[in-house]
């Protein structure tokens, strides 16, 4: 004969059973689940796609095939999340012709207002990268996202990296011009992008700078110059763009001028006074070897060996070597 202590316990198991039995009943599957809230998403949704389907002047069905048309995912949007509930447009109760616009048109001759488009985008998007985008260069010109981007297509140009640049030298016609000087960075072929460098939705950086300064960008790839240094190039730390300009240039390793010529803008009198001796050199030049002997009185060799900075300061960026910083080797 069971004890009283096991009978209890056998009840307590059916008990169990039956509830867990009756919450998987009120509880669809997880497949279940999505394709209810699939059907539910795309009867919402049918209220525009009766009428743009397949033969509409846009692929608006092609919206199915992106991030945004995945219904199965309840965060995803719907025709009326973006375009807003357009009752006059659907149900045109004047019967006019053309019908009345939706509540939000993005990209057309008619559009909305630029703070309409943008808040219909910005409704979900608007942390990360979108933090700043108030008080941006983009929104200060009235700039929205259906300028760069577009919904209802699976292939948006920007988000590639070989498509990008392209988007981007729509409106900066100096930089594309830039890209296809002799020296560059690889934007044209896809290796780099416009968005390593800069975040088009706003920044705290000037120039729109993915990071929190110039230098801080360009060291998420050139780390080997970021230091810090025993002897530090004081220009280095400053800006990179003080010498380099970072889209194009005719010289080499993107400078904005030849060296010696780059150097003497700042370094205009380091080996001794400048001796013309008749010489006719460009003013500013270091125009004696070792302070001592007029470059104007010896062989074109040493003249030219002499201007060559780089010969004895290779580290230019910066170096910890225990010479000085003169010469930087």
């Amino acid at each position: 004969m069971r004890s009283l202590k096991q009978v209890f316990a056998l009840i307590a198991v059916v008990v169990g059973f039956g509830a867990a039995g009756s919450s998987m009943a009120a509880d669809p599957p997880a497949g279940q689940a999505a394709d209810n809230r699939t059907k539910e998403a795309l009867a919402k949704d049918a209220v525009c796609t009766k009428c743009h389907d397949e033969n509409d002047n846009k692929p608006i069905l092609a919206y199915y095939q992106t991030r945004h048309g995945v219904k199965a995912d309840a965060r995803t949007p719907g025709c009326q999340t973006c375009h807003g509930s357009s009752v006059d447009h659907v149900k045109n109760p004047q019967g006019v012709s053309p019908r009345p616009l939706p509540d939000v048109v993005f990209g057309a001759k008619a559009a909305s207002s630029a703070e309409d488009q943008t808040q219909a985008c910005l409704s979900c998007h608007k942390s990360g990268n979108r933090t700043y985008w108030s008080g941006s260069t983009h929104q200060y010109r009235e700039l929205v996202c259906s300028n760069c981007h577009v919904v209802h297509t699976p292939n948006d140009r920007v988000l590639a990296k070989i498509s990008q640049s392209e988007v981007c030298f729509a409106c900066h016609k100096t930089q594309r011009a830039q890209t296809h000087l002799i020296s560059t960075h690889p934007i044209l072929v896809g290796k780099t992008a416009c968005s390593d460098c800069h975040n088009a939705h706003g920044s705290t950086a000037p120039k729109l700078m993915a990071k929190d300064t110039i230098n801080e960008t360009c060291y998420t790839c050139h780390a080997e110059k970021r230091g810090p240094f025993l002897w530090e190039h004081s220009s280095v730390v400053d800006d990179c763009t003080n010498c380099h300009t970072p889209h194009g240039s005719t010289k080499p390793a993107l400078l904005k001028a030849r060296v010696p010529w780059l150097c003497q803008e700042c370094h205009s009198g380091d080996h001794g006074a400048a001796v013309n001796s008749g010489a006719n050199l460009p003013t500013g030049n270091a125009t004696t070897l070792n302070g001592q002997q007029p470059l104007a009185n010896q062989s074109p060799r040493a003249q030219t060996n002499a201007r060559a900075c780089l010969n004895c300061h290779v580290l230019i960026h910066g170096s910890n070597h225990p010479a000085g910083a003169k010469f930087q080797r």
